[in-house]
């Protein structure tokens, strides 16, 4: 049974969410603020955080970078806020993804469960487990470590696994709603933002001249394609 940390000061929405969960076979905890959340995720207990970015205390930001630091696990944000620079800025300190309020229970549901099995894939936990060599960049699938010119290199969840799906999948071209439903695992839904981010980071940190990347190419009008 995979267990979720709820981050949420609200208790009404806090404990909507932990029902719909726990409906669903997750075990669920809550905590109220920032403080007391970075404390409960320290714990080495859970699978999954769910995180309010409105907290008081340690705000929701702050959390995930600091969760971050030595967490691997999926971190989705809860926001109600519409700017893109919100979102942007949450994917950036390493949120996998975000949920914006409010939202149906069969959606928070969906997204939490699409991460928890990519997370797995990622992992190795499905049982699945290779090398991948391309180039000069080597991906080790059972420890999910990704070197280039042998030197290792750090990612976060999505970005190591839209790497995974687009070496999977070399030269194959990919508008961004189909990258984000296959590596979020979920239908898109309009959004462009998420993808956007993950591969300029990417970008960062795989390539030699991330203006004029090698691997990692822009089809304009169409999408993405990974490249020798």
């Amino acid at each position: 049974m995979s267990k979720i940390l709820i981050v949420e000061d609200d208790q009404a929405i806090a404990e909507i969410e932990r029902d719909y969960l726990a409906v669903n076979g997750f075990e669920v905890d809550i905590a109220e603020d920032g403080d007391k959340g970075y404390e409960m995720s320290m714990s080495g207990e859970y699978d999954l955080i769910l995180l309010d970015l409105m907290l008081p205390g340690m705000d929701g930001f702050t959390l995930c970078q600091k969760c971050r630091e030595s967490l691997d696990i999926p971190i989705l944000m809860v926001t109600a806020r519409q700017e893109d620079v919100d979102k942007i800025r949450g994917l950036g300190l390493g949120a996998d993804d975000y949920i914006e309020k409010p939202f149906s229970p069969s959606v928070l549901v969906a997204r939490v469960k699409a991460n928890l099995k990519q997370y797995e894939r990622l992992t190795g936990k499905d049982g699945h487990q290779s090398r991948i060599d391309v180039g000069d960049i080597s991906i080790d699938t059972s420890s999910h470590r990704v070197t280039v010119k042998g030197k290792e290199i750090r990612l976060k969840n999505k970005e190591y696994e839209l790497l995974l799906f687009m070496v999977y999948h070399m030269d194959q071209v990919f508008d961004k709603e189909t990258l984000y439903e296959n590596v979020w695992g979920m239908d898109a839904m309009g959004d462009n933002a998420t993808v956007a981010v993950h591969i300029n980071r990417l970008r960062t940190k795989i390539e030699d001249d991330p203006a004029h990347p090698r691997h990692i190419q822009t089809v304009w009008g169409a999408g993405y394609r990974f490249s020798k």
